[in-house]
């Protein structure tokens, strides 16, 4: 297993610098001037060039990428053009956000998605199979900013007054405190990466209460967020239930869950104790491949509920130009996936011993 282990993580090691020379090419090449996105149309070309020279533009990119992999393996990503700031602590500000996000909307999806996937299967060909069914695919149509704008006019406006009432935007009610865990714990001390992965639980609301038994905040981070997740889940639950339902309905009829029916097992017994287990396989890929989708496809869920996360911030970069803020980025996504896919790995070694010992 150990070996395994090791052996996907070198193999992850020339993935991530493919994605990382391939987004930081792509971002000098397409069209745009980063001098003149920040300094308006009116720049002249005196300054360009000098803005050029004072961010590294002006090299070759095959130098410029040299350059940048070679401040990324001692742990600096730079400071954003626009900002005028470390990347690592806008990450550690915004990252955050998605991670809460994409975390919330996936156990809602899985959750949701697996109860009606496995109803669906226990009741196939039946109205509550068909309605199941009918609503998957409507989930999967809806794009998420239509339905993260119906959400918030039915639970913020026509249900205002009503114990239903939820936030349409924002992470917290103005005037809850926040404190960061290093302030909390007496850590001001900390420096580094150690004061980072606090500043970083920190900025996560609901996990940064529950530690400090600040219940207001987490309760309220809770409440903000459960819109957002509703509209960002909609589309992976409806998947997880399709994937469930025909996991399930491939292994049914197979010959060691007819064995079980003629040994006078309930069909709920059946399918929970036998073909559960086995039909787990396809369903985990699937969570781990939606996992990976909302880390990187958050963007319209933020933008419509006024969250700052990684995808909003990551298309703002876009716009202006903004080159290592999309670079830290992207490359923060694509760890994201390598690990989730990592995951999925080993859980299927975990799932099927026949993975394992193979």
């Amino acid at each position: 297993m150990i070996q395994y282990v090791i052996r996907r993580v070198l193999l992850a090691i020339p993935v991530l610098l493919g994605i990382l020379f391939v987004t930081f090419s792509l971002a000098r090449l397409i069209p745009g001037d980063p001098c003149r996105a920040q300094l308006g149309e009116h720049a002249t070309d005196a300054i360009c060039e000098a803005f050029a020279e004072r961010h590294g533009l002006n090299k070759p990119i095959p130098v410029q990428f040299a350059i940048y992999l070679g401040e990324v393996l001692h742990g600096d990503l730079g400071d954003s053009i626009r900002f005028n700031r470390p990347v690592t602590v806008i990450l550690t500000e915004r990252l955050p956000v998605t991670v809460e996000l994409s975390i919330s909307a996936l156990l809602f999806a899985t959750f949701f998605g697996i109860i009606l996937g496995v109803i669906s299967a226990y009741r196939r060909n039946s109205a509550v199979d068909v309605l199941t069914m009918v609503g998957a695919n409507a989930g999967v149509s809806i794009p998420v900013f239509v339905l993260g704008l119906v959400l918030a006019y039915v639970f913020a406006l026509l249900l205002k007054d009503t114990p239903l009432a939820l936030p349409p935007s924002g992470r917290l009610t103005p005037g809850i405190p926040v404190k960061p865990l290093a302030e909390v714990w007496g850590l001001q001390h900390l420096n580094g990466l150690p004061r980072g992965i606090l500043d970083f639980l920190s900025n996560m609301y609901i996990f940064n209460g529950l530690v400090t038994g600040n219940w207001t905040l987490a309760g309220d981070a809770l409440k903000h967020l459960i819109l957002p997740t509703m509209a960002l889940g909609t589309i992976p639950m409806s998947i997880i239930a399709r994937m469930t339902r025909s996991s399930l309905l491939d292994v049914m009829n197979l010959d060691y869950t007819r064995t079980a029916r003629a040994k006078g097992l309930t069909e709920r017994q059946v399918i929970f104790r036998h073909a559960m287990p086995n039909a787990l396989l396809p369903i985990v890929t699937v969570i781990g491949l939606q996992l990976g989708g909302l880390l990187g496809g958050a963007v319209l869920t933020e933008t419509v509920f006024g969250l700052s996360g990684v995808g909003k911030s990551l298309f703002d970069a876009i716009t202006a130009r903004d080159y290592t803020i999309v670079q830290a980025f992207t490359v923060v996504i694509a760890i994201g996936y390598v690990v989730i896919n990592l995951i999925v790995d080993l859980s299927y070694a975990y799932l099927d011993p026949r993975i394992r010992l193979s």
